[in-house]
């Protein structure tokens, strides 16, 4: 079993735990603007986690995806231990989290997805053609050498939209770990999906939110295994890509809260 020294948490918030997993490639800040929602949605012990390889999380021996899934669940289990918790994931970081929901079933009160990989393999994802609803070629200048990278995945380019970018999303992408990055990459998909590895269905509370734009992993892969989830929220949201919770971030927020409001009703084991 891969082995980590240490992984970076920032831990905000008391109550019951919810465990944040970023995307591959960014650190536990690009979901930190969804920590003021969270925060007023009730008593949630927020937990943002580097991954193994990202941010300030060495990578130790990982060198896949069901290393970084077993990283996490240890994790877990050395943090929160045996109380129940919920669990949300953006991208890659959403594909670890939906094996751990599974892995975890019996604690897990809760999951969600922002823009979740459901298909790990690049070349064999049903993906919209990239799409970008509105230019602005001055922004885009504006950002410097970060300016390829925004304008690779904004689907409506804006001043403000630019802004998040740089602040939640950049500086991940600086702090990584390409060679471990690399390695991983390798091995980027789990060995089995959760959804086939347990025939059972998931029946605590779920969202899929999903961008109608997303040209990294689409909306219709994540579709494909709504019925594995009973009782999921299922949302393609129009005017967002891979980065839908800043693209629509009132919308993913209100659609968070209630998700949130869905998992603090379930019954406690």
């Amino acid at each position: 079993m891969a082995t980590i020294d240490a992984m970076h948490v920032v831990r905000r918030g008391t109550g019951t735990p919810l465990v944040l997993l970023h995307g591959f490639s960014l650190d536990h800040r690009a979901l930190l603007p969804l920590d003021t929602v969270i925060d007023q949605a009730g008593d949630w012990e927020r937990l943002y986690v580097d991954l193994p390889g990202h941010g300030r999380t060495p990578v130790g021996d990982v060198n896949s995806a069901d290393d970084v899934a077993a990283a996490v669940e240890d994790e877990i289990r050395t943090r929160v231990g045996t109380r129940p918790f919920a669990v949300l994931g953006n991208s890659f970081g959403g594909m670890i989290a939906r094996r751990v929901a599974h892995d975890l079933r019996d604690q897990a009160l809760g999951l969600a997805t922002l823009a979740g990989v459901f298909v790990a393999d690049h070349d064999h994802r049903d993906v919209p053609d990239r799409t970008v609803l509105h230019e602005a070629p001055r922004v885009v200048e504006s950002l410097g050498n970060a300016g390829e990278e925004y304008a690779e995945l904004a689907v409506v380019q804006s001043a403000d939209n630019a802004q998040a970018f740089l602040k939640w999303i950049q500086p991940g992408l600086e702090a990584a770990d390409q060679e471990a990055l690399a390695r991983i990459s390798e091995r980027y998909d789990l060995a089995e999906e959760p959804e086939t590895a347990s025939l059972t269905p998931f029946t605590r509370p779920t969202l899929i939110v999903t961008g109608r734009q997303d040209q990294v992993v689409g909306y219709r892969d994540a579709w494909a295994s709504v019925e594995h989830y009973p009782r999921a929220t299922f949302a393609v949201l129009d005017t967002a890509g891979h980065n839908v919770h800043l693209d629509r971030a009132s919308l993913v927020a209100a659609l968070v809260t209630d998700w949130l409001e869905r998992v603090s009703a379930e019954p406690r084991q």
